[in-house]
């Protein structure tokens, strides 16, 4: 199984580390570390997280990170990183 991250994930994660980097530097290196492990320990438990409440799909899941939600989906071999957002956001 492989991860594939989405464009758009990519755009919305570098906002919020830039965000995060006005501050801190060293905290967002730190904060995208531990999402990029919490990310591909996905591999070999796609299904432990929810199931997505944005998305009425049952292959669709939400991993919570630190008050963001990430949104994937499970297809076959791959999971497909569709977004990232603050509950607040939506």
């Amino acid at each position: 199984m492989r991860v594939v991250k989405s464009p758009s994930f990519n755009d919305k994660l570098l906002l919020i580390l830039k965000y995060i980097a006005i501050n801190n530097p060293a905290n967002a290196k730190k904060y995208k570390k531990d999402l990029d492990k919490k990310i591909y320990a996905l591999v070999n438990m796609p299904f432990k997280n929810r199931q997505s409440t944005h998305y009425d799909d049952y292959s669709t899941r939400d991993l919570i990170f630190k008050g963001y939600t990430v949104p994937y989906i499970i297809d076959d071999d791959v999971i497909i990183i569709i977004d990232i957002f603050k509950w607040e956001d939506r």
